[in-house]
């Protein structure tokens, strides 16, 4: 069955960088991965996504110039590099898969999750 795992998170000073990675168990039913976060006392919500065919992707606003998505095929994998971190962007962050055609940045339309990586930003 499809499981993702993910790694790279840790605590880090504002200003600092650190890059998440997710590896998939399978290709069979990657169209796109995306990242999303949960900070305490808040909803989860939408960071980044990318298409695995093409390299298409979105971003979140408060990430734009900042995080950069990628993607691995061989690997089956996505990163997340993030940069100018930020203490807001404290949160557990999820990566997602969503097994049909297309791009989205509604949690409701990914259909596998990975169990969440904690990152701190101290200020």
């Amino acid at each position: 069955q499809v499981h993702l795992v993910e790694s790279g998170g840790g605590l880090v000073q504002a200003g600092g960088s650190l890059r998440l990675a997710c590896e998939a168990s399978e290709r069979t039913f990657i169209y796109s991965m995306g990242w999303f976060r949960q900070a305490p006392g808040k909803e989860r919500e939408f960071v980044a996504t990318i298409t695995w065919s093409d390299s298409s992707t979105l971003y979140a606003d408060s990430v734009k110039g900042r995080f950069t998505i990628s993607r691995d095929n061989a690997k089956n994998t996505v990163y997340l590099q993030m940069n100018s971190l930020k203490p807001e962007d404290t949160a557990v962050y999820y990566c997602a898969q969503r097994a049909h055609f297309g791009i989205s940045v509604r949690d409701s339309e990914y259909d596998y999750w990975g169990q969440g990586t904690q990152v701190t930003v101290s200020s």
